[in-house]
């Protein structure tokens, strides 16, 4: 994990080193949040996301057994098993420091500290977390498909958002193109609420006529309209206790909006053919490819729906702006489809890991699913080849979708990574500049050289 995206959490009931280290990370990591009574340490390991703990060896607390900071080290270890700890100890206490090492802490600082070293042993701590979390969200769909996986910078922060969001009740709402994603990061959020052993239903509702919407979301009784031969749950009631993720919510009528704001506003539904209101305890995601501007128009949308179902909203990026993970997609869908279709293990030539990168997917990563599907079925053997390649003709073509990369001059491959990565961080010459490995000056050379 990146320390900027860090909440760090320190104890201590010295007010001079909470502040001293506040001062020192304010500017290094995300949040920094301060306490002087450990015996808080539950309650605020519960309510916040917390990444790293530095806890004090020694506190002048009701535990008074020379040993406090073991003590509650043992308790976060408890509570949050996963939880990066630092120790902050004495000079004379290094002996009981090292003895926290083998209690699970995962280093300890003497007092006083070096700056740059205290920073430097919670960068290191956090990468190694890091390393051992796999970098993907799970779900599961229809498609086969099982992971959304991602190590750009777009991907890391979503997943970072989903960790602080997924354990509340929070409505949610996901933005995106068509095939970024949206269904199994909805799916994804569910398993990682604490409603993740209740049911996550999934309606598209923008699919359902007007009579079919009330009928699917909110039920009806036997003999509420002609082809009603027997009572029936609506969605919602389906989904008690759980998750309901409402796909397509763009394409709703806004009598169909209203009758929905109503339901939420008052938590209940009302069968169609009946009076009788039901209580309903569920958690809303709501997804739609509609940019939010173009939802905020009240000709379309109504604002007082958009406020319910958004209170954080999670915009799904492209496959083209998280370019560096179209390798690492691949590698996936070849795998999962080597197996499904009894095939060896896939590989994949230079040539065709060159012309992956250079596509420009406005399919996202459901083209490049069938694509990889497709090329998996029709290898002649265990080496995927550019020629294996074929881009679906259903989606729009791109200028750089036909390109034969046999016959490309290296100027043309260079500008047109340039123009990637450029357009990948919204012209950023910085950030830019550090993913294609140049220095700012080089990179502007080669703006004026390519006449961009």
């Amino acid at each position: 994990m990146i320390l900027k995206k860090a909440t760090i959490l320190i104890v201590d009931d010295d007010t001079d080193v909470l502040t001293a280290v506040k001062l020192l990370l304010k500017t290094e990591a995300q949040e920094i949040i301060t306490e002087k009574n450990p015996e808080n340490l539950n309650s605020l390991l519960q309510r916040n996301q917390i990444d790293l703990v530095l806890l004090d060896m020694n506190f002048n607390s009701a535990i008074n057994t020379g040993n406090e900071g073991l003590y509650w080290l043992k308790k976060i270890k408890e509570w949050k098993p996963n939880i990066c700890v630092i120790m902050i100890t004495a000079y004379g206490d290094i002996d009981l420091a090292v003895r926290s090492l083998k209690e699970g802490a995962n280093d300890f600082v003497v007092k006083p500290w070096h700056n740059e070293k205290l920073i430097e042993t919670i960068k290191d701590l956090l990468d190694k977390k890091e390393g051992s979390t796999p970098k993907k969200a799970t779900g599961k769909s229809s498609t086969g498909d099982t992971s959304i996986l991602g190590e750009s910078e777009p991907m890391q922060d979503i997943f970072h958002k989903v960790n602080k969001i997924a354990p509340t009740d929070a409505n949610i709402l996901l933005l995106g193109e068509n095939g970024t994603g949206k269904d199994l990061m909805a799916k994804a959020i569910h398993e990682r609420s604490l409603r993740a052993d209740k049911p996550f239903v999934k309606v598209d509702v923008g699919a359902l006529t007007d009579t079919l919407f009330e009928s699917e979301l909110f039920g009806h009784k036997k003999g509420a309209f002609t082809d009603a031969r027997e009572d029936r749950t609506g969605r919602f009631e389906d989904a008690q206790g759980g998750t309901l993720f409402l796909d397509e919510i763009g394409n709703i009528t806004l009598q169909q909006q209203a009758k929905l704001l109503t339901v939420l506003q008052n938590r209940q539904v009302t069968r169609l053919g009946t009076n009788k209101a039901v209580d309903i305890d569920i958690r809303l995601i709501c997804a739609t490819n509609l940019p939010l501007s173009e939802l905020a128009n009240e000709n379309r949308f109504r604002k007082d729906l958009i406020y319910r179902i958004n209170t954080v909203e999670i915009n799904m990026p492209p496959l083209r702006r998280r370019s560096e993970d179209i390798v690492i997609l691949a590698k996936h869908f070849a795998k999962l489809y080597a197996t499904k279709y009894l095939k060896p293990a896939m590989d994949f030539e230079p040539a065709a890991l060159q012309k992956l990168r250079m596509y420009n997917y406005p399919g996202n990563v459901r083209e490049l699913q069938y694509t990889i599907e497709r090329a998996v079925i029709m290898a002649d053997d265990h080496i995927m080849r550019a020629d294996d390649l074929i881009f679906s003709i259903l989606e729009s073509p791109s200028d750089n979708s036909t390109i034969d990369m046999d016959n490309v001059p290296l100027s043309t491959m260079e500008k047109n990574a340039i123009l990637k990565v450029i357009e990948k961080h919204s012209g950023n010459i910085t950030r830019a500049a550090k993913e294609l490995g140049l220095t700012r000056t080089a990179l502007y050379r080669r703006l004026s050289k390519y006449d961009i």
